[in-house]
């Protein structure tokens, strides 16, 4: 099937339960020559396949070296590079692959899509929704299906299903192969019988592969027959998933096969080796059975440093997260002195490196409410914002930005953004970066806070990454103390939609027809809300909006009620009506509020502050979920 190159997908796999049995020094240092070899040789396909093991095996850097010497023209060989580049550690690959998926007449438009499965890598999601949705080139339909299946599409496995009852071989073969990977045992019925008749040995390897992935036990046996059978691609093929299969029994004849005559055999039972010695969280794979929610409090308050609150997520070219907050020092209030500092995951978000100083205090108060934002749409890499709020007293707070250009690790001098007297708020990861490039950042202003200041929001905008800023026109406002706090969206059609923070029992908004500078006259979102902020964003995989509010409104209460339950939802229909309606917190002697969202390959990375009522502390925490776990039946 050299057509269309099929290649592991290590991480996208639903693993069955095993335990890694370790390898011995020697056998090791076999399977890594093997794999060096295999990614210094002649023959394209297996030396990807080299890459993507040795990475697997921790040594990405190595991987990076060799495909830096790599250069190809074929859009399909292009792929493959991106690919392992990405996987190994740079994601600025990333984008060659959106590229070549965009690209009129490339020969490695469904490599592309491919490859944005494996990695579990939509961007925005409009290309590979846009590649889903035509029909002329099925394997494409397929590919983008899987990509967007896997990042949490509720659907789009739909379509891959049905594929299996297509006359051609191929698209059953495809379809057969995904499933495998992100389908569900029920689906192995529907496998067995589209290959029931089948009497290609490849075909038959392919529908043996996927059920013995969903834990079909006569697969698991066939499979296992397979890794000897005459068929080199069968062998190859065979050998590459009886280790996602958690085949233990396969050991012996996968050492076997190390010595088999054809190279891309010896590399996938290399790989295989090193996927049984590891465990499904060694290797970042989602188990099947749980697919398990990631909860820590990254920032957790202390007497020294009683808040840690307002922050933002970046996701550096290496993969590794930088989780920004605002550290308070010897006291809570929001005039308390503070700074803005950050910590490291490497993980994922299981653990976190040592804190570190992003921007000192610099205004007679505090620095606070971060933003970490990329300066180009949909980027991956390149100029890195920092934005945050310079705070001197209730009638001076002022928006500023500082660019890094080396991943968050340093940053230049500040860059005033709202150049007005009064007092400015912008909420922690409000910042949006439109379609066009253009910068926008929302804002609430009032004269002087301490007055009870009545607030009206308003957007400043850059059209040149940050290096000079506007106002738009036009306010947004509301009864009693106005429109706070509010976030900016960027519709499919260019429109812009603002939310805003009331004191009216729901979430106040307005549409801009040209990028911030204008406004209409205002609406609200169909939901509750307390005088509290809400965050909203478009889910890549499917276009729909993401609401993150406290779903509880007391009019009698003070501020329209407490912050809890935090609540997510989604709508599919622009924001007329909401479904999956579930709880992230309930916890009734806590508050939960000022949310910043990342979605970080198949996940939705949340952090919020959680605030303890009877000690007056607030700390931070991390939340990261599945965002096919979106998509669950509502409460």
């Amino acid at each position: 099937m050299r057509g269309l190159v099929l290649l592991a997908v290590f991480s996208a796999i639903p693993m069955q339960a095993a335990e890694p049995v370790p390898l011995d020094a020697a056998l090791r240092d076999r399977c890594v020559k093997i794999l060096r070899d295999g990614l210094t040789s002649d023959e394209f396909w297996p030396a990807m396949h080299a890459a993507e093991a040795l990475t697997l095996a921790g040594h990405g850097r190595e991987v990076l070296d060799a495909i830096a010497k790599r250069t190809e023209s074929d859009d399909q060989k292009r792929c493959g590079l991106a690919r392992e580049a990405v996987r190994a550690g740079d994601r600025s690959k990333l984008s060659i692959l959106f590229a070549i998926l965009d690209k009129p007449g490339s020969n490695g438009h469904t490599h592309a899509a491919e490859s944005l499965f494996k990695m579990a890598e939509v961007g925005d999601g409009t290309k590979l929704r846009a590649a889903f949705a035509q029909s002329e080139n099925v394997k494409l339909k397929l590919m983008a299906a899987a990509a967007l299946a896997r990042c949490g599409h509720p659907t789009a496995l739909v379509a891959v299903r049905a594929m299996l009852a297509d006359p051609d071989r191929e698209n059953r073969k495809v379809a057969a192969w995904i499933l495998g990977q992100l389908g569900a045992r029920s689906d192995v019925p529907s496998i067995l019988a589209a290959f029931k008749t089948e009497t290609d040995p490849l075909a038959q390897a392919y529908a043996v592969n996927a059920r013995a992935l969903l834990g079909d036990d006569a697969a698991n046996k066939q499979l296992l027959a397979n890794l000897s059978a005459s068929e080199p691609a069968v062998r190859t093929y065979s050998a590459e998933f009886a280790g996602y299969a958690r085949l233990d029994g396969a050991r012996d004849a996968l050492v076997r096969l190390l010595d088999d005559p054809t190279l891309d055999v010896r590399v996938r039972a290399a790989q295989s080796l090193i996927v049984l010695s590891q465990s499904a969280g060694a290797l970042g794979l989602p188990v099947a059975a749980g697919r398990p929610v990631l909860v820590r409090d990254v920032y957790p308050a202390t007497v020294a440093n009683p808040r840690y609150s307002e922050g933002s997520v970046a996701v550096r070219t290496d993969g590794s997260l930088l989780f920004a907050i605002t550290e308070f020092v010897g006291g809570a209030a929001d005039a308390a002195t503070a700074r803005i500092v950050a910590r490291s995951s490497r993980d994922d978000g299981r653990t976190w490196g040592e804190p570190r100083i992003l921007q000192e205090n610099t205004g007679k108060q505090n620095v606070m409410s971060v933003t970490l934002r990329r300066l180009k749409p949909n980027a991956v890499d390149g100029p890195l914002g920092l934005f945050y709020l310079v705070k001197n007293g209730s009638t001076d707070l002022k928006v500023f930005f500082r660019i890094s250009n080396d991943d968050g690790h340093t940053f230049g001098p500040p860059t005033l953004v709202t150049d007005r007297p009064g007092y400015h708020v912008m909420n922690n990861d409000r910042v949006t970066v439109l379609a066009n490039g253009r910068i926008v950042c929302p804002v609430a202003w009032t004269a002087d806070v301490s007055k009870g200041g009545h607030f009206v929001c308003r957007c400043f905008f850059s059209d040149d990454e940050g290096k000079t800023w506007k106002a738009g026109s036009d306010t947004v406002d509301a009864p009693k103390r106005g429109a706070m706090e509010p976030e900016v969206l960027e519709l499919a059609d260019g429109k812009l939609l603002l939310i805003a923070r009331t004191q009216l029992g729901h979430i106040a908004t307005a549409i801009s027809k040209d990028g911030g500078d204008h406004w209409g006259e205002p609406g609200q979102l169909s939901v509750k809300a307390p005088e509290a902020p809400a965050t909203i964003r478009r889910i890549p995989a499917t276009g729909d909006w993401l609401l993150v509010w406290n779903d509880t409104y007391d009019a009698k209460a003070g501020h329209g009620g407490v912050r809890t339950p935090l609540t997510v939802a989604i709508s599919s229909d622009e924001g007329r009506t909401w479904k999956q309606v579930r709880n992230l917190e309930t916890a009734a002697d806590r508050g939960f509020a000022y949310t910043s969202i990342a979605f970080v390959r198949d996940r939705l990375v949340l952090t919020y502050y959680v605030s303890e009522p009877k000690t007056g502390r607030i700390s931070s925490r991390f939340r990261s979920l599945p965002v096919a776990d979106l998509y669950e039946p509502s409460r």
